[in-house]
């Protein structure tokens, strides 16, 4: 199956511009949930259409999305910038990459948990500060290595650059105990040990929270 990588830049139309506080807005949960339908809109053709495609927000403000099929034009946006993405790698490749990821696990009588927060609640309240990057490094590479077991490929090298959680958008209630989801970003090298499984995963993305900007793989070929 093709797949089709996409640059979304927001349009500088001034039509765009006068919605821009409504399209990134200051707060990050609010951001999320603004940019998620945001991207949403370019591939929504139909009230039926599931989700089909995955995403993620650049530092430059686009957005890049991997999908099934290309964007639909819309004033809210440039022109696009679309590609087919379908990779031919062999066994034992090794690939660069870049990840955005909601990683969980599964805790009994718990349901799915956030692997840095289960594992930073097990830590006295007073070191989880001081902690949490160093956790987020061995709870993200430990993750990403249990991901690679099924999906065709192994990790050589893992830094996680950066963990933040946030609110989960569209809660309603009371913002104390409000449900959180947090974001691991990650970068490295892997190496493909089965070129068919590894492309099935890119396709549908790593982890939970897609809808919210995770689970994208960005690859390239290691030099």
């Amino acid at each position: 199956m093709t797949l089709y990588l996409t640059r979304l830049r927001v349009s500088r139309r001034p039509s765009a511009r006068a919605v821009a506080a409504l399209i990134s807005p200051r707060d990050a949960t609010a951001r999320i949930d603004a940019h998620h339908k945001l991207v949403w809109a370019a591939f929504a053709d139909g009230p039926e259409r599931a989700r089909d495609f995955l995403w993620r927000e650049e530092d430059d403000g686009s957005f890049l999305t991997l999908s099934a099929r290309p964007p639909l034009p819309m004033d809210l946006f440039e022109p696009f910038e679309t590609k087919p993405f379908a990779p031919v790698l062999a066994p034992g490749e090794r690939l660069s990459f870049a990840l955005r990821a909601n990683a969980t696990r599964a805790r009994r009588g718990a349901g799915r948990v956030d692997v840095v927060m289960d594992a930073l609640h097990a830590r006295p309240v007073a070191e989880r500060a001081a902690a949490r990057p160093e956790v987020a490094q061995q709870e993200g590479a430990a993750w990403l290595a249990r991901q690679g077991e099924s999906a065709g490929f192994t990790p050589l090298s893992v830094t996680v650059e950066g963990y933040a959680t946030h609110a989960l958008p569209g809660h309603r209630g009371p913002r104390k105990g409000q449900p959180q989801f947090g974001i691991l970003d990650m970068s490295g090298v892997l190496e493909v040990t089965d070129p068919a499984a590894f492309c099935a995963q890119l396709a549908q993305g790593f982890g939970r929270a897609k809808a919210f900007g995770c689970g994208l793989m960005l690859i390239r070929r290691a030099r």
